[in-house]
């Protein structure tokens, strides 16, 4: 079950895209990543290539600043090492850029020809996963074979009758053999997300399902059991959702109303709740700043309760129920991805939030800080860029953007979209 290219599934945010790649009144969408760039997954500078000092390439490790990606990238599927750039547009191809790849436009052991006809994909360290109308292919990023190493041809679906990738009609598609499991009918899968080693599904009523391990709360149905099967989230039931994500240990999902539910792992604030793991880091920081002598502050005797006093702060590890999220000011949210740890979500008025951890700089706020509130990317907001969809990897983030006076003509009423049918 596990599957480390941090998938979120939002079709929503695919039918938004491809209207804004079809339209011919639209100037192009942009591409933007930042975060973990070791393997140039991001971007490759002359430093790395030419190994000019070892200052230098250390530093392109982390991309702290959003970097436009390339041109011509219609959707964009991550995973720790590597990144896959789907240009559907006309015959449609997929190109990988990062690890085992000479450049960003390689296709490691994928040909242009090969990947044409390709209408979605995901990555994870081992293998890229193609979805055609007809079959799904995977291919083996180990080898170099002129060939999948696995296939199944699947039946061409109505767009009435389509579900989003990696679901397949009967079942749905992971990263590692046998590839392919099945699921029950009676659940009418609509949207699917895979985590580390669990799986989030929504379904066409807006129902939610868990399954695999729940060592962290990532289930969300109280405990930290794991499930062999499918299991509603109780906690959400009577309020419609319509979209789901997974990360490492975390799960999210987007409510019909635009609100944000969380649970799993806290460790790093990749919930937006309040993390003691956070707290003392900041703390520790401060010290050591101001010359102070380090120390736990979990034991300094100034943050000790007296007798009869208790500690105000609340601090969540494990969120093993869904909590409502609130992001300030108020705002709805459109479409959201989780990395291994941190979370994006793009608000209906084009701004990215970001909160987790940011030690890469994956979080977009130009510092290695990491952080238990969404904060947002100002980046864009001085750029005038109105960001339209975000797709996390497990340490990196990339978000796609259009000016904001074409987001002005393409979304006119932004406040209505959860209303759309």
């Amino acid at each position: 079950m596990r599957n480390t290219s941090w998938c979120r599934v939002d079709e929503r945010s695919v039918s938004r895209v491809t209207a804004l790649r079809r339209s011919k009144a639209v100037v192009q969408m942009r591409w933007f990543g930042f975060g973990f760039n070791a393997f140039g997954q991001i971007c490759v500078q002359q430093e790395l290539v030419k190994g000019e000092g070892r200052s230098e390439a250390a530093e392109e490790v982390k991309v702290i600043n959003p970097t436009e990606v390339s041109d011509h990238v219609d959707r964009i599927r991550a995973s720790w090492s590597r990144r896959a750039s789907l240009h559907v547009d006309g015959d449609g191809c997929v190109c990988l850029a990062g690890s085992g790849t000479l450049d960003s436009n390689d296709c490691r052991g994928i040909s242009t020809v090969e990947s044409r006809g390709c209408e979605d994909a995901f990555i994870s360290e081992s293998h890229l996963t193609l979805a055609f109308p007809d079959r799904i292919e995977c291919w083996d990023l180990q080898k170099k074979e002129k060939t999948p190493s696995w296939s199944m041809e699947i039946k061409p679906q109505s767009e009435g009758s389509a579900v989003a990738f990696p679901l397949v009609p009967g079942g749905y598609i992971t990263s590692k053999p046998p590839f392919y499991c099945p699921l029950s009918p009676h659940l009418k899968a609509k949207s699917l997300a895979l985590g580390g080693e669990h799986v989030i599904l929504l379904t066409a009523a807006g129902a939610v399902y868990t399954w695999g391990l729940g060592s962290h709360g990532q289930l969300g149905h109280g405990g930290l059991t794991s499930e062999e099967e499918p299991r509603a989230v109780e906690a959400l039931w009577g309020m419609q959702m319509r979209s789901v994500a997974s990360g490492g240990w975390h799960s999210v999902c987007i409510s019909d109303g635009g609100d944000l539910y969380v649970w799993g792992w806290n460790e790093s604030g990749q919930l937006g709740l309040p993390s003691r793991g956070l707290m003392k880091a900041s703390q520790e920081k401060s010290s050591q700043l101001a010359g102070e002598f380090h120390q736990d502050v979990s034991t300094s005797p100034s943050k000790e309760p007296q007798e009869g006093e208790k500690h105000e702060e609340v601090f969540i590890s494990i969120q093993a129920f869904p909590a409502l999220l609130d992001v300030t000011p108020s705002c709805e949210i459109r479409t959201v991805s989780c990395g291994s740890r941190h979370t994006a979500a793009v608000t209906t008025t084009g701004d990215l939030y970001t909160w987790g951890w940011g030690e890469y700089g994956q979080l977009g706020h130009q510092t290695l800080t990491s952080s238990d509130e969404p904060q947002p990317v100002e980046f864009f907001r001085v750029e005038q860029m109105h960001v339209v969809d975000v797709v996390c990897g497990a340490w990196n983030t990339f978000a796609a953007v259009v000016k904001e006076e074409v987001a002005s003509l393409k979304f006119p009423q932004n406040h209505s979209e959860k209303h759309a049918p």
